[in-house]
């Protein structure tokens, strides 16, 4: 499985973020005015509130420090001189890195710009720019007034501080310089976070149903989850116009934490070999608890306890962590360290990331490690599929190995078999039987039985039992002990139907019920059978059959067994050639070896009957 190495990946997204950075350093020139002061008053008026009392505020302004606990909009007056016009007309703009919620603006008693709804649900514009065009006909030479309004919610009814009011400096200048600037704000915070949750959810919901359909590696099922989370978390920049009053939007983003931190926690401790099933009870409780104790906190509640949360939910996932490193440390295995850096610098990120909530709300360092955590989980998302396919590869190897064993085995036991058939030696043949059997059950039979046991693939262990099956069927032939006809008859009734319901075909069975003396030699009983597996085979791979009827009788000291399904038979193209495909000549030549003879009936539409008869008096044993 060919993936894209994720180290390369990262390191070309950084290499473009870097360029954007680069550019947009060049994109303001010194005709930009930047405003750090304005005078602020407090009202919901439709302008400036003139009567209220007002006051100069430096910017950017966090309404947690200047107002703390407030919740209704803010007006904001800063006063300036439009600058000389320029030869082709070029537009004057306004350029607001960070109001949150939302703002309106206008100039010279004018409204020229309103980013959305001003009241509950309000529109959510914390990570996005604004650029607001000033137009020239409401510009004057001297004292022009721009008023902004802007409305937000105080620290204590957010979870985050990047989301409580506050508004960032200004700044003034040309249109052409500031969209510049505005793109590249926009990409940081909006354009490339949702790339890469989009990305991050299709990689998850991959590793989601690859987990689901690999149920002894849950383990992938647990970190797409967990990507899946995380993607829902990043895009959440982009959820500015949804129905959802603040509060209700903080619930939803705190009933999303414990989930990613369930997926989180059970998938370290899957990838470590643990199942507790305690823990994931008190992980799914969980779940509940933390949306259910902010509904009851109420709005003014919402910072406190969802800090609470984060930091009980932070030590929950280092718990975990901590048991996953400290078995990676006890395996020390390759791909097992590996596995470990990446898992451990992901964990690095996220505390940085927790540590950079620090920085002032919109900055770019704070920009480029929400970024990278994405990144990073699209990383080891990548690895873990490459470690998955690779185990399918060892899988695979193993598999054509076992076959080569067992193909080598059942050569060998065939040769034997016939070498000692042709000797004739009741003596030596009874005691080179014994031998074989032995051998076959104490080392082949051994080494076969765990495989079935150990073998975290479930095709391997499905062909392990099978080559057990067969390997013991082989030594009860090579064992020599006669079989009673009425047991063997059950031993191929319970096998033959069960192989058929299982499959969705309907299956009859009609055979003698009275007990009979006869008995069958050991080596008739093994090929009997077999015939009889290659028949059903036949049926379930080929024939496309809903009804199966199998019939068993003695005639004139003949033992006769019939197949027959209501197929489409065998085509005409294939009329003639019957002995080259199926397995039909191999049920001939078995029955050639028992003196007796394997006969097919076949019509396209009309199913196929396979006809076998055995005489008995040739492999009766007295009973």
């Amino acid at each position: 499985m060919a993936l894209p190495h994720s180290g390369a990946l990262l390191r070309r997204l950084l290499t473009l973020l870097f360029l954007m950075l680069a550019l947009s350093a060049t994109a303001r020139g010194a005709q930009v005015l930047r405003i750090d002061a304005a005078l602020s008053a407090e009202g919901d008026e439709a302008t400036f509130p003139a009567g209220a009392p007002a006051r100069t505020v430096a910017l950017p302004d966090d309404w947690n420090d200047s107002r703390p606990g407030y919740a209704g909009p803010v007006w904001y007056r800063v006063r300036f001189d439009a600058p000389a016009p320029r030869d082709g007309g070029e537009l004057l703009a306004l350029y607001v890195e960070r109001a949150c919620s939302n703002l309106e603006v206008q100039l010279n008693g004018q409204r020229v710009h309103a980013a959305g709804r001003m009241r509950e649900p309000m529109t959510r514009n914390c990570h996005h720019a604004q650029l607001v065009t000033l137009p020239a006909a409401l510009l004057r030479p001297k004292g022009n007034e721009l008023d902004i309004k802007v409305a937000g919610q105080p620290l204590q009814r957010v979870g985050s501080r990047l989301r409580s009011a506050g508004l960032s400096a200004l700044e003034l200048g040309p249109h052409a310089a500031l969209a510049a600037v505005q793109e590249r704000h926009l990409a940081l915070n909006g354009t490339l976070p949702l790339v890469l949750s989009g990305s991050l959810l299709l990689l998850g919901g991959f590793m989601c149903v690859l987990g689901w359909l690999n149920r002894r590696q849950s383990h992938l099922a647990y970190f797409g989850i967990l990507a899946v989370g995380s993607a829902l978390l990043t895009s959440r920049l982009g959820w500015r116009d949804l129905p959802l009053t603040s509060f209700q939007a903080e619930l939803a983003l705190a009933a999303l934490m414990p989930v990613v931190t369930l997926a989180a926690v059970q998938f370290l401790l899957r990838r470590a070999g643990q199942r507790t099933p305690r823990v994931g009870l008190l992980l799914a409780l969980q779940c509940v608890l933390v949306p259910a104790s902010l509904l009851l906190g109420g709005p003014d509640r919402v910072h406190l306890l969802a800090n609470a949360w984060a930091t009980l939910l932070a030590l929950e996932v280092i718990v975990a962590l901590a048991r996953f490193l400290r078995r990676a440390w006890r395996r020390r295995g390759t791909h097992g360290w590996a596995t470990a850096v990446l898992i451990a610098g992901t964990a690095a990120l996220v505390a940085v990331q927790l540590l950079a909530l620090l920085e002032p709300p919109g900055s770019d360092f704070l920009a480029l490690v929400h970024l990278s955590l994405p990144l990073t989980f699209i990383g080891m998302g990548l690895r873990l599929v490459q470690q998955h396919g690779r185990a399918l590869q060892d899988a695979e190897a193993d598999r054509r190995v076992l076959e080569a064993r067992v193909r080598e085995a059942t050569e060998e036991i065939e040769r034997n078999f016939a070498q000692l058939t042709e000797l004739r030696i009741e003596q030596v043949t009874e005691r080179e039987r014994k031998r074989i059997a032995a051998d076959l059950h104490d080392d082949l039979g051994a080494k076969l039985l765990t495989i079935v046991h150990t073998s975290d693939n479930e095709r391997i262990s499905t062909l392990a039992r099978e080559a057990l099956e067969e390997m013991r069927l082989s030594v009860r032939g090579l064992t020599g002990r006669p079989v009673r006809l009425i047991d063997a008859l059950g031993d191929w009734r319970a096998e033959a139907m069960s192989r058929l319901s299982q499959t969705g075909i309907e299956a009859s069975w009609v055979a003698p019920t009275d007990d009979m003396p006869q008995t069958l030699s050991a080596r008739a009983y093994v090929q009997t059978t077999r015939i009889l597996r290659e028949a059903v085979n036949n049926i379930i791979k080929h024939s496309g059959a809903t009804h199966c009827t199998v019939t068993c009788q003695i005639d004139g000291g003949d033992f006769q067994l019939a197949i027959q399904d209501n197929g489409r038979g065998i085509p005409m193209e294939l009329d003639g050639r019957l002995d080259r495909g199926h397995g039909m000549s191999s049920m001939k030549h078995r029955a050639k070896q028992l003196q007796g003879q394997c006969l097919v009936e076949s019509g396209p539409g009309y199913g196929t009957v396979i006809r076998l008869t055995l005489p008995l008096e040739r492999h009766a044993v007295p009973a």
